[in-house]
């Protein structure tokens, strides 16, 4: 069989690659402009072509079809459409990734299925992947696109640490303020549920939907089924650190507020997604893949993270402009408290 990653050397897609490159039953061919060759498995077919650029890309594809095809990097209508265009008569199943985000925020209930709403008023990140789901389900309804929609929620590898609150360089920042033994920043009260899910994980399910004529015209989220609070996130994070936690919980909105001015867009991703509590209700996907579970629980996981980051520091960048950021909204919050206790003090 034989299956075509659009991108593939992302968080989610690489540990699917990896996983299929060892599978005999499995052709993989990655289409992406080629800048992380060394990071591809051997025996992975390249196609080095830059998605946007469609004539170039048809001009490639020529003469191939292929089983499954999937797109890790597809954010907005027009790709899917463009996805369509390409594609059409030329794959048994087309896997678009959504987000859980697309979800209400906030649900009626914290336990989410595949028939939550989706919407999602505070990120146009996640309003984008739900018009992407609609223009994909009408060409399935109306033409019989063979389509399969897949929400993730937090998934991360071992390049990344999950976190809820960091700059625009990414979690390295937090990891370091964690080890100068500095306060952190957790939005909230570090109390909301959420699910974070290995990549390896990740991957098991989301092979089981490859090629499955059940999931023709369905939609699934793929998530662990391991649910911590942020701050049994945070804290796991500081033991494996082998540093004592200091945490600063913060209002989710103050932080959208102060954090647009800085350049953060906390209102989409806290507000619109992580401040809110979820629990995942895998049921439907395990029904197709009933191996799916955790095997990674995030105690393991980020111990894989963190030893890969810390031997290889110098592929992460520190982020003073958010060190400062930090710094600033936890000495304006401890000032406000002294000055409360002192008034009411009087």
């Amino acid at each position: 069989m034989k299956a075509l990653f659009i991108g593939g050397t992302g968080t989610i897609s690489m540990g699917i690659v990896r996983a299929l490159a060892e599978d005999p039953l499995w052709e993989v061919y990655l289409l992406n402009r080629g800048n992380r060759k060394a990071e591809v498995p051997e025996g992975v077919n390249q196609i080095t072509a830059d998605i946007h650029d469609e004539d170039a890309v048809a001009k490639k594809l020529e003469g191939m079809s292929f089983d499954v095809v999937s797109d890790f990097i597809a954010f907005d209508r027009a790709a899917v459409e463009r996805d369509y265009r390409l594609f059409k008569g030329r794959t048994r199943q087309y896997i678009f990734i959504s987000s859980a985000s697309a979800y209400n925020k906030p649900a009626a209930s914290y336990v989410i299925t595949e028939g939550t709403t989706l919407a999602n008023p505070y990120w146009e990140y996640s309003r984008n992947k739900i018009a992407c789901e609609e223009f994909l389900m009408d060409k399935y309804r109306t033409e019989g696109f063979p389509v399969t929609i897949v929400r993730p929620s937090h998934t991360y590898d071992e390049r990344n640490v999950p976190l809820g609150v960091h700059g625009n360089k990414g979690f390295y920042q937090v990891i370091k303020r964690m080890q100068a033994g500095k306060p952190v920043i957790i939005q909230g009260d570090g109390s909301s549920l959420w699910a974070l899910t290995f990549n390896r994980d990740f991957a098991v399910g989301y092979i089981g939907l490859m090629g499955n004529r059940h999931a023709i015209g369905e939609a699934f989220q793929i998530t662990g089924d391991e649910i911590l609070t942020w701050d049994q996130i945070y804290g796991t994070i500081a033991d494996a650190l082998g540093v004592e936690l200091k945490a600063c919980h913060v209002a989710s909105d103050f932080l959208a507020d102060v954090g647009e001015k800085y350049g953060y867009d906390f209102r989409g991703g806290l507000i619109g997604d992580k401040s809110v509590s979820v629990v995942f209700d895998n049921s439907k996907l395990k029904r197709l893949v009933p191996q799916m579970t955790t095997t990674i629980p995030f105690s393991k996981g980020v111990r894989i993270a963190l030893d890969n980051v810390l031997s290889h520091e110098d592929n992460y960048s520190e982020d003073p402009e958010f060190d400062r950021f930090c710094d600033t909204v936890i000495d304006a919050m401890e000032n406000a408290r002294a000055q409360v206790i002192a008034d009411l003090s009087k």
